[in-house]
């Protein structure tokens, strides 16, 4: 292989990892942001605290469970 062909890979393998970074960076302060005003709106509505925050959990499962698939599909099996 010709050094180029080497670097040409290496930068893009990279930036895929860069941009993966930066969906699980942003995906996770959404989910934090989502929740607490879930939970705010429950709590308003005059559900217990412990109950609003238990409910809300529910919106990091899904974000585990997706990063989860996305961690299973770059292994190669789904």
């Amino acid at each position: 292989m010709k050094i180029r062909s080497i670097i040409s890979i290496i930068l893009s393998i990279s930036y895929i990892l860069f941009n993966i970074l930066i969906l699980w960076a942003t995906l996770g302060w959404n989910v934090r942001k989502a929740r607490k005003a879930f939970e705010k709106q429950l709590i308003r509505n005059g559900m217990a605290k412990k109950d609003a925050q238990r409910i809300s959990a529910q919106y990091s499962k899904l974000k585990n469970d997706v990063m989860n698939t996305l961690k299973r599909s770059m292994r190669g099996g789904i």
